[in-house]
């Protein structure tokens, strides 16, 4: 690697910006667990919008859905159909409800919300939800390193280990330092870079190939239709927005916002933006296909890879530099946040809540442990990254759909029906988790070929998350719910608009 290079200039600078970051949110970020976790509820509607978006995509958006709009056409819009519009329904009506509430009980976490909600005072519940949230977020975080290793790999020619641990490093420093601060500034940041990636590529994609109609000439016309999908393809790609509602890393963002008012045009600007990043890179996949018709021309013969090769190929050593750091901005920007979750699972959680609970442990002593347990994640995570195997974009659905499936129904119930009990809110759990395990692993011969129920029919999020809904509505008829479930409920509904009388009354 030539360190003079014009790449490493430009990818180099972006390095520096965000490990600034972490170093200038450390002292904030020193304050407490709340601080660390959920930055002491203070973040503007426009932090939220752009983070919760950034984080929710991933490397999945540059490498996984490029790759799949090479490989699947036009018909890969219905992966992204289904996430874009259940966000926008939670931020306009899920994620002022859990604000609220969360504010009100000093809940910092999914499992803190769980157990306020329910009364969960011997800890099962706590437990087990963050059993669930290891057991699928910790994959969750390889897959980001592995990511940042496949882009470096292209364009940097280096092996992919130092790939995968360079990413690992950088994230690790500012994650540590700064906490949820500096994570959600660095995804702010990273939006940006993301959005530029996305829109240029495409852009001289079309161009180098004589314009859009040129473009879509070169093309089978089965390949630009988007109707061109089976059935369980489409309910499976589809099924992918029912995952948004249970992965922590989106709620904790829901929870962070200093003013509830504010998530509505979170909402919108977050749609919006969402909307733009993954239109672009359905069209670096469609355009990529009409310039490299032969997957084997692309890097180890993987669509994955199109991204990346398109930069090196096309831009200017400098913007391609640039735009390498758009993809990392993606990995990042969900490998932080996975990594806090992971973090505050286990020291909130576990360790405040469970096994030092009502003891007087200082803040300062809580932010210290949470730092050496994100440094340990990152540890298991390399090397369950430098170990796997598989395809990235499968890793990164299983993730994706585990927490999705399990906790998405029993947060939405709890939410928004009072009959949920606390028996149907961990029946529902374990429910989703099992079904999208064993949806994944369980193996048949036809024709002579091994596949799993997830090859043959739908992705393994569709069952999952149906598994998990009907056992905690059955479970919950079949119990009875806390006494104080209408106080509960009551929590989280937004404080009435005061009247002008009333506003008179106050001002007076």
């Amino acid at each position: 690697m030539n360190w003079n290079d014009p790449h490493w200039i430009a990818f180099g600078a972006y390095l520096i910006l965000v490990l600034v970051i972490g170093v200038m949110s450390a002292k904030f970020s020193s304050g407490g667990v709340g601080e660390f976790f959920v930055g002491g509820r203070t973040m503007s509607r426009f932090v939220v919008a752009l983070s919760a978006v950034v984080s929710a995509r991933s490397a999945w958006v540059f490498l996984g859905l490029v790759g799949l709009a090479y490989t699947q056409g036009a018909s890969a819009v219905w992966y992204v159909v289904g996430f874009i519009v259940a966000e926008m329904l939670l931020f306009f009506f899920f994620a002022p409800r859990i604000r609220n509430f969360s504010g009100k009980y000093d809940c910092i976490t999914v499992p803190d919300f769980l157990a306020a909600r329910f009364g969960d005072r011997a800890g099962l519940l706590r437990l087990v939800c963050v059993a669930v949230i290891l057991l699928f977020v910790l994959p969750y975080i390889a897959s980001q390193f592995i990511g940042g290793g496949k882009s470096l790999v292209v364009a940097f020619k280096m092996d992919a280990n130092t790939g995968l641990m360079i990413t690992a490093g950088v994230v690790m420093a500012y994650t540590l330092l700064g906490g949820f601060l500096a994570v959600s500034l660095t995804d702010t940041i990273q939006a940006c870079f993301m959005i530029f990636g996305l829109v240029a590529l495409p852009i001289i994609i079309i161009s180098q190939e004589g314009g859009f109609a040129a473009m879509l000439s070169a093309l089978d016309p089965g390949f630009i239709d988007p109707t061109k999908i089976a059935i369980g393809a489409l309910a499976g790609a589809l099924g992918l927005g029912l995952g948004s509602a249970g992965n922590p890393h989106i709620t904790a963002r829901y929870m962070s916002i200093k003013d509830p008012s504010g998530l509505r045009f979170a909402g919108v600007l977050g749609t919006v933006w969402c909307v733009v990043m993954c239109w672009g890179a359905i069209f670096v996949g469609i355009s990529g296909k009409a310039m490299v018709p032969d997957v084997s021309a692309l890097p180890d013969a993987k669509a994955d890879n199109l991204f990346p090769y398109l930069t090196e190929l096309l831009l200017h050593p400098v913007l391609a530099g640039v735009v390498l750091a758009a993809i990392f901005a993606a990995i990042m920007s969900t490998a932080d946040s996975q990594l806090l979750v992971a973090a505050s699972a286990i020291v909130r959680d576990i360790y405040q809540k469970v096994l030092r609970k009502g003891a007087d442990i200082s803040q300062r002593a809580l932010v210290l442990i949470s730092r050496i347990v994100v440094l340990l994640l990152v540890v298991f995570a390399v090397i369950f990254g430098i170990r796997f195997g598989g395809g990235l974009h499968d890793l990164i659905v299983f993730a994706w759909s585990g927490p999705g499936a399990s906790l998405g129904p029993v947060l939405l119930l709890a939410v928004f029906w009072k009959r949920t009990t606390w028996l149907g809110a961990l029946g529902g759990i374990l429910a989703g988790a099992t079904t999208v395990i064993l949806w994944v692993n369980a193996k048949f011969m036809v024709d002579g070929t091994e596949q799993s129920l997830k090859t043959m029919y739908v992705d393994e999020i569709v069952p999952g998350f149906f598994a998990s809904l009907i056992t905690c509505i059955v479970l919950s008829l079949l119990t009875k719910p806390p006494d104080d479930a209408e106080a509960a409920v009551g929590a989280m509904n937004p404080k009435p608009v005061p009247t002008l009388e009333e506003r008179e009354e106050i001002a007076a």
